[in-house]
Protein backbone atom coordinates (compact mmCIF):
# COMPACT_ATOMS: atom_id res chain seq x y z
CA UNK A 1 0.00 0.00 0.00
CA UNK A 2 1.08 3.34 -1.16
CA UNK A 3 1.20 6.10 1.44
CA UNK A 4 0.51 9.47 0.79
CA UNK A 5 2.87 12.17 2.11
CA UNK A 6 0.90 14.57 4.74
CA UNK A 7 0.62 17.44 2.42
CA UNK A 8 -0.95 15.19 -0.02
CA UNK A 9 -3.26 13.69 2.16
CA UNK A 10 -4.68 17.12 3.43
CA UNK A 11 -5.04 18.55 0.12
CA UNK A 12 -6.80 15.52 -1.26
CA UNK A 13 -9.44 15.39 1.85
CA UNK A 14 -9.97 19.39 1.45
CA UNK A 15 -10.79 18.95 -2.34
CA UNK A 16 -13.02 15.78 -1.10
CA UNK A 17 -14.82 17.84 1.02
CA UNK A 18 -15.02 20.62 -1.12
CA UNK A 19 -17.15 18.72 -3.85
CA UNK A 20 -19.45 17.52 -0.96
CA UNK A 21 -19.99 21.23 0.16
CA UNK A 22 -20.80 22.01 -3.68
CA UNK A 23 -22.87 18.80 -3.91
CA UNK A 24 -24.68 20.19 -1.13
CA UNK A 25 -25.25 23.72 -2.09
CA UNK A 26 -26.34 23.26 -5.45
CA UNK A 27 -23.51 25.24 -6.80
CA UNK A 28 -20.49 24.22 -9.04
CA UNK A 29 -20.66 20.83 -11.41
CA UNK A 30 -23.21 18.72 -9.75
CA UNK A 31 -25.60 21.30 -9.28
CA UNK A 32 -29.30 21.28 -8.54
CA UNK A 33 -30.57 21.27 -12.11
CA UNK A 34 -32.60 18.21 -11.91
CA UNK A 35 -34.17 19.31 -8.86
CA UNK A 36 -38.16 19.43 -9.08
CA UNK A 37 -39.15 23.60 -8.59
CA UNK A 38 -42.25 22.23 -7.45
CA UNK A 39 -41.06 19.92 -4.86
CA UNK A 40 -43.37 19.83 -2.11
CA UNK A 41 -45.63 22.21 -3.23
CA UNK A 42 -49.64 21.46 -4.10
CA UNK A 43 -48.45 20.77 -8.09
CA UNK A 44 -49.94 23.43 -9.56
CA UNK A 45 -46.62 24.73 -11.10
CA UNK A 46 -47.02 21.65 -13.22
CA UNK A 47 -50.17 22.56 -14.53
CA UNK A 48 -50.83 25.20 -18.36
CA UNK A 49 -51.55 28.54 -17.63
CA UNK A 50 -55.30 28.27 -18.22
CA UNK A 51 -55.68 25.16 -15.44
CA UNK A 52 -54.08 27.44 -13.13
CA UNK A 53 -56.11 30.23 -13.53
CA UNK A 54 -59.26 27.93 -13.65
CA UNK A 55 -58.03 26.64 -10.18
CA UNK A 56 -57.05 29.61 -8.66
CA UNK A 57 -60.74 31.60 -9.87
CA UNK A 58 -62.28 28.24 -8.23
CA UNK A 59 -60.56 28.81 -4.96
CA UNK A 60 -61.33 32.23 -4.52
CA UNK A 61 -64.85 31.61 -5.02
CA UNK A 62 -65.05 28.73 -2.49
CA UNK A 63 -63.18 30.96 0.35
CA UNK A 64 -65.21 32.40 3.11
CA UNK A 65 -63.51 34.93 3.19
CA UNK A 66 -60.78 37.24 2.09
CA UNK A 67 -58.99 40.73 2.75
CA UNK A 68 -57.74 42.48 -0.51
CA UNK A 69 -55.95 45.76 -0.14
CA UNK A 70 -54.34 47.70 -3.01
CA UNK A 71 -55.07 49.94 -5.85
CA UNK A 72 -57.84 50.15 -8.47
CA UNK A 73 -57.75 52.33 -11.57
CA UNK A 74 -61.26 52.76 -13.56
CA UNK A 75 -62.60 55.36 -15.37
CA UNK A 76 -59.51 57.47 -15.09
CA UNK A 77 -60.12 57.26 -11.14
CA UNK A 78 -57.87 55.88 -8.48
CA UNK A 79 -59.04 54.56 -5.67
CA UNK A 80 -57.08 52.84 -2.70
CA UNK A 81 -58.92 50.18 -1.14
CA UNK A 82 -58.37 47.88 1.95
CA UNK A 83 -61.43 45.90 2.53
CA UNK A 84 -62.47 42.18 3.79
CA UNK A 85 -65.22 40.53 1.94
CA UNK A 86 -67.40 37.25 2.42
CA UNK A 87 -70.32 36.12 1.17
CA UNK A 88 -73.05 37.89 3.19
CA UNK A 89 -71.15 41.53 3.07
CA UNK A 90 -67.71 42.97 3.55
CA UNK A 91 -66.26 46.48 5.56
CA UNK A 92 -63.65 48.42 5.08
CA UNK A 93 -61.95 52.05 3.93
CA UNK A 94 -62.26 53.24 0.19
CA UNK A 95 -59.57 55.94 -0.87
CA UNK A 96 -60.46 58.62 -3.65
CA UNK A 97 -59.83 62.04 -4.36
CA UNK A 98 -62.94 62.89 -2.71
CA UNK A 99 -61.30 61.89 0.97
CA UNK A 100 -61.48 58.46 2.66
CA UNK A 101 -64.90 56.68 3.72
CA UNK A 102 -65.55 53.76 5.20
CA UNK A 103 -68.22 50.95 3.60
CA UNK A 104 -70.04 48.21 5.68
CA UNK A 105 -72.47 46.30 3.97
CA UNK A 106 -74.13 43.52 5.78
CA UNK A 107 -76.45 41.39 3.79
CA UNK A 108 -78.61 44.23 1.80
CA UNK A 109 -78.11 46.82 4.46
CA UNK A 110 -75.21 49.00 3.08
CA UNK A 111 -73.79 52.16 5.48
CA UNK A 112 -71.28 54.79 4.40
CA UNK A 113 -68.88 56.32 7.35
CA UNK A 114 -66.80 60.04 6.21
CA UNK A 115 -65.93 62.57 7.44
CA UNK A 116 -67.54 66.66 6.94
CA UNK A 117 -64.51 67.24 4.22
CA UNK A 118 -65.58 64.26 2.41
CA UNK A 119 -69.00 65.17 2.57
CA UNK A 120 -68.58 69.00 1.40
CA UNK A 121 -66.40 67.73 -1.31
CA UNK A 122 -69.54 65.49 -2.22
CA UNK A 123 -71.93 68.47 -2.19
CA UNK A 124 -70.04 69.59 -4.91
CA UNK A 125 -70.19 73.15 -3.36
CA UNK A 126 -66.63 73.32 -2.93
CA UNK A 127 -64.96 76.48 -0.75
CA UNK A 128 -67.04 79.57 -1.65
CA UNK A 129 -68.81 79.43 1.42
CA UNK A 130 -72.16 77.95 -0.32
CA UNK A 131 -71.50 74.27 1.43
CA UNK A 132 -74.20 73.47 3.69
CA UNK A 133 -71.27 72.86 6.76
CA UNK A 134 -74.05 72.13 8.96
CA UNK A 135 -75.44 69.52 7.37
CA UNK A 136 -71.52 67.88 6.66
CA UNK A 137 -71.13 68.74 10.39
CA UNK A 138 -74.12 66.18 11.27
CA UNK A 139 -72.75 63.63 8.41
CA UNK A 140 -69.00 64.37 10.02
CA UNK A 141 -68.14 60.37 11.30
CA UNK A 142 -71.58 59.16 11.19
CA UNK A 143 -72.87 56.18 9.11
CA UNK A 144 -75.16 57.03 6.27
CA UNK A 145 -77.61 54.06 5.52
CA UNK A 146 -77.19 54.13 1.71
CA UNK A 147 -81.14 53.25 0.30
CA UNK A 148 -81.15 50.65 -1.79
CA UNK A 149 -82.93 52.25 -4.77
CA UNK A 150 -80.07 55.23 -4.64
CA UNK A 151 -78.07 54.99 -7.64
CA UNK A 152 -75.20 55.18 -5.14
CA UNK A 153 -76.30 51.42 -3.64
CA UNK A 154 -75.42 49.78 -6.93
CA UNK A 155 -71.48 51.90 -7.47
CA UNK A 156 -70.44 50.99 -3.15
CA UNK A 157 -71.89 47.78 -2.87
CA UNK A 158 -69.65 46.38 -5.53
CA UNK A 159 -66.79 47.05 -3.25
CA UNK A 160 -68.06 44.88 -0.34
CA UNK A 161 -69.63 41.99 -2.43
CA UNK A 162 -66.84 39.63 -2.85
CA UNK A 163 -67.56 37.31 -5.62
CA UNK A 164 -68.38 40.67 -7.82
CA UNK A 165 -65.73 42.38 -6.75
CA UNK A 166 -63.46 38.82 -7.15
CA UNK A 167 -65.06 37.97 -10.66
CA UNK A 168 -64.65 41.23 -12.05
CA UNK A 169 -60.83 42.17 -11.26
CA UNK A 170 -59.55 38.40 -11.46
CA UNK A 171 -59.18 38.62 -15.53
CA UNK A 172 -56.00 38.08 -17.06
CA UNK A 173 -56.63 39.49 -21.07
CA UNK A 174 -54.86 38.11 -23.65
CA UNK A 175 -53.12 34.73 -24.27
CA UNK A 176 -52.08 32.94 -21.10
CA UNK A 177 -48.65 31.63 -20.28
CA UNK A 178 -46.87 30.92 -17.32
CA UNK A 179 -43.78 33.10 -16.24
CA UNK A 180 -41.81 30.61 -13.33
CA UNK A 181 -41.76 30.63 -9.35
CA UNK A 182 -41.66 33.72 -7.98
CA UNK A 183 -42.94 34.66 -3.65
CA UNK A 184 -44.97 36.73 -2.17
CA UNK A 185 -44.97 37.64 1.54
CA UNK A 186 -42.58 34.25 2.29
CA UNK A 187 -45.59 32.51 0.24
CA UNK A 188 -43.87 30.46 -2.72
CA UNK A 189 -46.11 31.29 -5.84
CA UNK A 190 -46.37 30.30 -9.54
CA UNK A 191 -46.87 33.32 -12.18
CA UNK A 192 -49.39 33.70 -14.83
CA UNK A 193 -49.14 36.22 -16.94
CA UNK A 194 -51.76 37.72 -20.11
CA UNK A 195 -50.25 38.54 -23.53
CA UNK A 196 -46.73 38.49 -21.50
CA UNK A 197 -47.40 41.03 -19.04
CA UNK A 198 -50.01 43.28 -21.12
CA UNK A 199 -53.12 42.18 -20.20
CA UNK A 200 -52.01 41.65 -16.27
CA UNK A 201 -50.26 38.87 -14.36
CA UNK A 202 -51.55 36.71 -11.53
CA UNK A 203 -49.46 34.86 -8.56
CA UNK A 204 -51.11 31.85 -6.97
CA UNK A 205 -49.91 30.06 -4.17
CA UNK A 206 -48.03 26.83 -4.20
CA UNK A 207 -49.14 26.25 -0.91
CA UNK A 208 -52.29 24.49 0.24
CA UNK A 209 -54.84 26.03 -1.42
CA UNK A 210 -54.27 27.41 -4.73
CA UNK A 211 -55.03 31.37 -3.79
CA UNK A 212 -54.20 34.25 -6.06
CA UNK A 213 -52.28 36.34 -3.93
CA UNK A 214 -51.52 39.52 -6.49
CA UNK A 215 -52.83 40.73 -8.95
CA UNK A 216 -51.25 43.29 -11.52
CA UNK A 217 -54.36 44.77 -14.01
CA UNK A 218 -53.79 44.69 -17.59
CA UNK A 219 -52.72 48.22 -19.05
CA UNK A 220 -51.81 49.60 -15.14
CA UNK A 221 -55.26 49.73 -14.17
CA UNK A 222 -53.43 48.75 -10.85
CA UNK A 223 -52.14 46.39 -8.15
CA UNK A 224 -53.91 43.91 -5.51
CA UNK A 225 -53.09 42.01 -2.64
CA UNK A 226 -55.35 39.32 -1.84
CA UNK A 227 -54.74 37.83 2.06
CA UNK A 228 -56.31 36.09 4.99
CA UNK A 229 -58.06 33.74 2.89
CA UNK A 230 -60.54 31.95 5.12
CA UNK A 231 -60.10 33.99 8.09
CA UNK A 232 -63.71 34.76 8.98
CA UNK A 233 -64.07 38.32 10.53
CA UNK A 234 -67.93 39.66 12.33
CA UNK A 235 -70.30 41.82 10.42
CA UNK A 236 -72.88 44.02 12.52
CA UNK A 237 -74.87 46.68 11.55
CA UNK A 238 -73.90 49.92 13.66
CA UNK A 239 -76.28 50.76 16.82
CA UNK A 240 -79.05 53.19 16.36
CA UNK A 241 -77.35 56.52 17.56
CA UNK A 242 -74.57 55.99 14.91
CA UNK A 243 -76.45 56.33 11.80
CA UNK A 244 -78.07 59.41 10.37
CA UNK A 245 -80.23 60.22 7.50
CA UNK A 246 -78.42 62.11 4.53
CA UNK A 247 -82.13 63.83 4.34
CA UNK A 248 -81.68 62.95 -0.03
CA UNK A 249 -80.21 61.45 -2.55
CA UNK A 250 -76.30 60.47 -2.34
CA UNK A 251 -74.44 62.47 -4.10
CA UNK A 252 -74.08 61.14 -7.62
CA UNK A 253 -70.27 61.89 -7.74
Amino acid sequence: MTVLPTGRRTRRVALVSAVGVLAVTGTGLTGCSGEDPDAGTNGVGKLSAAQIEAKSRKAAQSADAVRLSGNVVTNGVTYKLDMRLKSDGGTGSVTSKSGTFRLLRVGEHLFLKADAVFWNHEDGKGDDGGSDTAAADKLDGMYVKVPQDDPAYKRFSGFTDKNVLLDGLLTLHGKLATDGHHEQSGVRTIRITGDKGSGGTLDVSLKGTPYPLRLVRAGGAGTLSLTDWGKGFSLEEPKKQQVVDYGQQLPSS
